[in-house]
């Protein structure tokens, strides 16, 4: 179970990388996730963890929020297979927020793929679109639009008041 959990931090990678920030790529791997819902149920014979009500999952300063989170085994091993994250999607952390409908996590794949009116601030910078997908092992992402969803980034100049010509604070 707890090899499913670390997939909360992957999801929280997408903030960073969708805004060009740093990734957080491993950056809490040694802290302990903490998961509270309202109910969890197992089915072993479907190999699924299932938490719902108000799913709230933690690691260090990284924060998911979903209605229903749902972790798919693979029949072979036990491994994870993907993380199916539902309803009022929210991943937070510090000044980085994604929001979105639903959140799945391929791990065959290694990509996150966010739908349902997906959007991913940093401060007051926001990029959206129909569908945002993070290349974990490529950490790269890409968003895409449709006909009636096209993608929006809104990005605020930095202050350059206090910098040199190179961006390097003035001395």
């Amino acid at each position: 179970m707890k090899r499913a959990l670390g997939v909360i931090l992957l999801l929280m990678g997408l903030v960073a990388i969708a805004q060009g920030a740093p990734p957080v790529k491993g950056a809490h791997s040694d802290q302990p996730i903490s998961i509270k819902s309202n109910e969890l149920f197992t089915d072993s014979k479907n190999r699924t963890a299932t938490f719902s009500g108000k799913v709230t999952a933690r690691q260090g300063d990284m924060t998911l929020y979903a209605d229903r989170l749902v972790v798919h085994y693979k029949q072979e091993g036990g491994d994870i297979d993907r993380v199916e994250a539902f309803g009022n999607v929210k991943v937070v952390q510090g000044d980085r927020l994604a929001t979105a409908n639903e959140g799945v996590y391929f791990n065959g794949e290694q990509k996150i793929v966010l739908t349902g009116d997906p959007k991913v601030y940093q401060g007051s910078d926001m990029v959206s679109g129909k569908v945002i997908t993070y290349y974990v092992n490529e950490e790269r992402s890409v968003v895409t639009g449709s006909a009636d969803s096209r993608v929006e980034a809104v990005i605020h100049p930095k202050d350059k008041k206090n910098k040199g010509n190179d961006g390097s604070p003035k001395r």
